[in-house]
């Protein structure tokens, strides 16, 4: 009988080894859509077994529900104007074709996931909020910042779908000056 060496897993706290399924989940996603998400690959990726998907998130619809949610508060850091969540948003570690695709899978999927639709709505429904706090400091006399922030919004997802299927047709400062273009007339320009 031969040796087999066996997989050596490392521990980890609750709480680190869901985030590190979260991790390699959405690392599966960039590589492979919602193909790559697989338990398979996931478990690879992070280094666990099988059984810990259940175990920490009882379904892999949870899992991608928590991955969806991680990666909506991760691209939103707090908000101290608006000039730096545009510069936040088309940052190279935000604005690049691997996240982009993980964003393009992940919405391909929420008309047909109740989980991640339900994500999505608690989500979008804090980023609107937060976007218009940031316009109405950003302008004082905004009285309904919310149809801008919606506007804002669109534009920044349409940028990111058309970076996504020609990177060369939109680059990052083109894809910054259209929103700073946007919202010019509503709050001027970058200081």
């Amino acid at each position: 009988m031969t040796d087999v060496p066996r997989t050596r897993y490392t521990r980890l706290s609750s709480d680190n080894r869901r985030a590190a399924l979260i991790d390699a989940a959405l690392a599966c996603i960039a590589e492979g859509g919602i193909h790559g998400f697989t338990v398979d690959r996931i478990c690879a990726k992070a280094g666990v077994s099988r059984g810990l998907v259940t175990h920490h998130f009882g379904s892999m619809n949870a899992l991608l529900a928590a991955a969806y949610g991680q990666i909506y508060t991760a691209s939103l850091p707090p908000l101290t104007d608006i000039h730096s969540l545009v510069d936040t948003l088309f940052a190279p570690d935000l604005f690049n074709r691997q996240s982009l695709n993980i964003w393009l899978t992940l919405w391909a999927e929420i008309s047909n996931n109740p989980a991640l639709r339900a994500v999505h709505q608690a989500q979008y429904a804090d980023y609107l909020a937060r976007i218009a706090a940031a316009l109405t400091k950003s302008a004082p006399g905004l009285t309904n910042p919310i149809p801008l922030a919606r506007s804002l919004i669109c534009l920044v997802d349409g940028l990111g779908l058309q970076h996504c299927i020609d990177p060369a047709s939109m680059p990052a400062a083109l894809a910054r000056q259209s929103c700073l273009d946007l919202l010019g007339p509503h709050i001027g320009p970058p200081p």
